[in-house]
């Protein structure tokens, strides 16, 4: 029998106790692939659904080739593939931030495309892409990385493919490894990225003249990716907002217990709510702020604290002196007076970036307060030097400010603490700040992610055998046993302007105030904030009593009648 220093070396390089058992746990799939054994391609046909936006006239211009093949329509699986596919060549990329579930979107490609065809793995996403580096993924890979969490196996990055000599050098790529297909697994810009890429190489890459296909694959856990019933939520949402909830159950028992603290818990979500929305029904929390209801109602920074220390006051006087405190992110963004300030912010630095980066960094502030507008300059002054600091710190890749860097819950807390000793000097208020962002990407995906990514994986390698490009995989009705679709890219494309030119990008999905979800969020916090109502939903289960559980918000927004998902 080992000794216990054995089994301990033995379960290092992800071969813990959990790792090794999770790779076993059985994986539901749509009977559109065969009930058991080895999943069955499936065919698709046309629906009556066809799919555009305001600019569809624009973007037809500009995607000729694509829409005229799809016409936007939406498709959906139509049996068994009757057509013996040999001899395909398809790559796997990683696109973005990770997300749990990812790398069963490869096996369920790997799996689908069997043993005449072959897989490859790009490494580091799109970079990788562009330099060739690929590697072929074998079965034994396949049965080591299911159901385990991360983008480790293949890697990721961010780099956008839009230049003609990045096309170039795509190119180059499939000629050299004779590839007959892409899958690009990831968010809103890298299946905007999808949707270019299947224009550019729909023709005149191999030698017979013709193209290779491209398919996109949704992913990103701030769930800004949807698109109505179609696609309910991007992947990696669940298991990210599960691991949130975890934590903030937590610490709202542990407020409840230690009877003196308040918690701001700021959480990823730059461009959306959903994740903040979604943990809140989870948790049910003192106070939550939605980015989109702020923008909506036009409040100012002011009355947004207004409204927490009011909370905060009437509490105490119930004494209760505690409480959790959820903020997207991107909440300083939707703020009008904030955003106004941070686009006047933007101009500045742009127009002076190299006067600005010639100063010392005391010297900056000023600086540009003595080039913004009145109202912006005076809002600017009012604020901490930690948040100024961030707010003229350098931008990210896409000229984007870093929100996440920015201590938004620390500013509340600060300007909170001021306001509830205005309301009432009687009122103690001691707090701590939190940010859940990383925590949250590479978990072991649920089961929901686990079953979703791999029907995905299957979709996708199924469309790439059908013949497909210019569609992005989707799985609908998750609570009927599930069926596999696809969207056409192009159909989703809106004109935007962006660095001064018009781009063609996927509009981000934003929580609508209409939406069921949210509706049910308002109709139920003035109670949570009244009363101790939270809930600690645990950690995510693998077996149990709520491994079959959905996102409550899309179990809400689909009108489902049950928490629980249902596929094959």
């Amino acid at each position: 029998m080992s000794t216990l220093v054995e089994q301990l070396r033995n379960s290092e390089a992800h071969k813990s106790i959990f790792e090794s058992a999770v790779r076993q746990n059985p994986l539901p799939v749509c009977a559109a692939f065969g009930a058991t054994g080895q999943p069955q391609p499936v065919s698709f046909k046309n629906t009556d659904r066809v799919l555009g936006t305001k600019d569809s006239d624009g973007v037809r211009a500009k995607f000729p080739q694509t829409v005229a093949a799809s016409g936007n329509v939406v498709l959906t699986s139509a049996g068994p593939s009757r057509a013996t596919v040999q001899g395909k060549r398809v790559a796997v990329l990683f696109s973005g931030g990770p997300a749990a579930g990812g790398h069963n979107v490869v096996c369920g490609l790997k799996r689908v495309l069997g043993d005449n065809n072959t897989l490859f793995g790009v490494r580091a996403g799109p970079k990788g892409l562009l330099k060739g580096s690929l590697f072929e993924i074998t079965d034994a890979n396949v049965d080591f990385i299911i159901n385990t969490g991360g983008f480790d196996f293949l890697g990721s990055d961010r780099t956008k493919i839009k230049s003609a000599e990045q096309f170039a050098q795509v190119r180059d790529t499939c000629i050299k490894h004779r590839l007959d297909a892409i899958v690009v697994i990831g968010g809103d810009d890298s299946n905007t990225n999808a949707a270019v890429l299947a224009e550019s190489l729909y023709t005149g890459v191999k030698e017979d003249g013709s193209g290779v296909q491209v398919i996109g694959v949704p992913k990103t856990i701030d769930g800004d990716l949807q698109v109505g019933d179609l696609l309910a939520i991007s992947f990696g949402f669940d298991t990210a907002t599960r691991i949130y909830s975890e934590m903030v159950g937590n610490i709202l028992q542990d407020t409840s217990s230690s009877l003196k603290y308040w918690h701001f818990v700021k959480l990823m979500g730059r461009s959306a709510s959903h994740v903040a929305l979604e943990v809140a029904l989870q948790t049910k929390p003192a106070i939550t702020l939605i980015s989109e209801e702020v923008a909506t109602r036009k409040m100012s920074l002011a009355s947004i604290v207004d409204g927490i220390a009011q909370v905060i006051v009437d509490r105490s006087h119930k004494g209760m002196n505690y409480g959790v405190l959820l903020a997207p992110e991107g909440l300083i963004e939707f703020i009008p007076e904030m955003n106004a300030m941070i686009a006047d912010l933007n101009d500045v630095l742009a127009h002076h970036a190299a006067d600005f980066a010639a100063l010392a960094d005391d010297a900056k502030p000023g600086f540009v307060a003595s080039k913004l507008r009145a109202d912006n300059a005076s809002l600017l002054a009012s604020l901490p030097d930690y948040i100024v600091n961030m707010l003229l710190a350098e931008r990210d890749s896409h000229g984007n400010l870093q929100v996440s860097l920015i201590p938004t819950e620390q500013l509340l807390i600060d300007m909170a603490k001021r306001r509830v000793k205005e309301l009432d000097p009687a009122v103690p208020f001691a707090a701590h700040n939190h940010f859940l962002g990383y925590e949250g990407r590479c978990g072991a995906p649920t089961l929901f992610d686990a079953a979703y990514t791999y029907n995905l994986g299957l979709t996708a390698g199924s469309l790439i055998l059908d013949g497909r490009t210019g569609y992005m995989a989707t799985i609908t009705d998750l609570t009927r046993g599930g069926t596999p679709q696809a969207i056409p890219l192009a159909g989703l494309l809106n004109i935007e302007r962006r660095h001064g030119q018009d781009e063609f990008v996927i509009e981000k999905a934003l929580v609508r105030m209409d939406s069921p979800a949210m509706q049910y969020f308002v109709s139920r916090r003035d109670e949570w904030a009244r009363s101790d109502l939270f809930t600690s939903p645990g950690p995510r289960q693998f077996w149990g009593p709520t491994t079959h559980q959905l996102p409550i918000s899309v179990a809400l927004n689909s009108g489902a009648d049950s928490l629980m998902f249902r596929i094959g």
